[in-house]
């Protein structure tokens, strides 16, 4: 195995879900996102930790994701939370997958493909309503006519309704604002298409920070992302949290980790990558660590991450380059010898110094981003 690879703590994975899901009423489900390959931990191993930790439905992005995660034995229900084209349907329909719907055209496209095939049962499918994200969905005032579209077509029928906040993670007087109005908008297209006769099936809204700050929305079913993988939604954190009366413990998932394949010494004057942007002021040596802005580590990090070795930090120098980075770790060093393991970012119970918050916080930027942008050539191991 190469020495950079990210160790992915399945046991803090479903710790964190158990952990949500003590927020919330018994009955209540849970739908984990797992887009985006599992927001960079792994799709398949987070998609079947996540069933173990009693996950009732999984979240993905695109069909493609949805055909690995059925392909390698995942059967929960699969909500799709983005949109498709009309060729990817029959794989839709094929691999069981739950799309959301909004417009009579898609609705028209479904019904099509499934009389195409002969189906004998409803497919079941999710209206998205777009209280103020701007992204899909209808307006509330729109919602019991395309349900009627929905439950009068062949082939369908209404599984569930939904809705995505925009600034649920902000507590500014502003924000809070608009997401009470969301979730109020929400509740109108809900009563909107009860009013017209129609079940709504599963009603969701609430996302990682509208769960953790808002367990009272839960409805049918909760979306949590951020929140599984270890990390508090922006305003809403621990503390906060804490401070509210309503704690809740999460622990980061992944841990970047590499190795030393090198240790040469600098003299006084010598300079270190790209550009020349680091000299020795005085003779010392430089560990030589095989991961770079190819992996997913980027130029940025170079004054913000401290990798750490047997419990120590050490500065980066140089720029960071496309395969490897180098670090400072003093002359004649006895506590860092050839193949030492480095740790780059993640769980500070396992000696991170920083974890993907920290980096985030600093480029100005979300841990979203930081774990996602962990390239494929970064192995995934995985941790019970």
């Amino acid at each position: 195995m190469r020495l950079t690879h990210a160790e992915i703590n399945l046991g803090n994975f479903k710790s964190n879900i158990k952990n949500i899901k003590a927020l919330l009423e018994p009955q209540t489900k849970v739908c984990v996102a797992v887009k985006a390959n599992g927001y960079g931990n792994g799709a398949v191993r987070c998609a079947k930790a996540a069933k173990e930790a009693g996950a009732d439905f999984l979240a993905i992005a695109a069909v493609s994701e949805g055909i690995e995660l059925r392909e390698n034995g995942v059967d929960l229900p699969l909500l799709m939370l983005s949109l498709c084209c009309p060729e990817e349907i029959p794989d839709v329909i094929k691999y069981s997958i739950t799309p959301l719907i909004f417009d009579k055209e898609v609705i028209k496209l479904y019904d099509r493909e499934l009389e195409k095939i002969g189906a004998q049962l409803k497919f079941s499918v999710h209206m998205a309503v777009d209280t103020g994200m701007g992204r899909i969905g209808i307006r509330k005032e729109e919602a019991a006519e395309i349900a009627r579209a929905i439950v009068n077509s062949k082939h369908l029928t209404l599984g569930g309704m939904c809705t995505h906040f925009a600034v649920s993670d902000s507590l500014t007087p502003e924000d809070v604002a608009y997401t009470e109005k969301q979730h109020d908008d929400f509740m109108t297209a809900i009563k909107n298409v009860e009013d017209a006769g129609i079940n709504p099936g599963i009603r969701h809204c609430c996302n990682s920070p509208a769960t953790l700050n808002h367990p009272e929305w839960q409805l049918d079913m909760v979306r949590p992302g951020i929140v599984v993988y270890g990390y508090y939604p922006d305003q809403i954190t621990k503390e906060y949290l804490e401070k509210k009366g309503t704690p809740v413990e999460i622990k980061p998932v992944m841990t970047l980790v590499s190795g030393v394949c090198a240790i040469r010494h600098f003299s006084k004057g010598q300079s270190v990558s790209y550009g020349h942007t680091w000299t020795a002021e005085e003779d010392t040596d430089i560990a030589v660590i095989p991961c770079g802005y190819g992996d997913g580590f980027l130029r940025r990090f170079n004054e913000i991450v401290k990798p750490s070795i047997n419990g120590k930090s050490y500065p980066i120098r140089g720029r960071i380059c496309m395969d490897q980075f180098m670090i400072d770790i003093g002359h004649d060093n006895k506590d860092v010898k050839r193949w030492d393991k480095v740790i780059l970012f993640g769980d500070k119970t396992c000696g991170a110094i920083v974890d993907a918050q920290d980096i985030a916080d600093a480029t100005n930027t979300i841990p979203y981003e930081i774990m996602t942008g962990i390239s494929s050539r970064v192995e995934r191991v995985y941790i019970e």
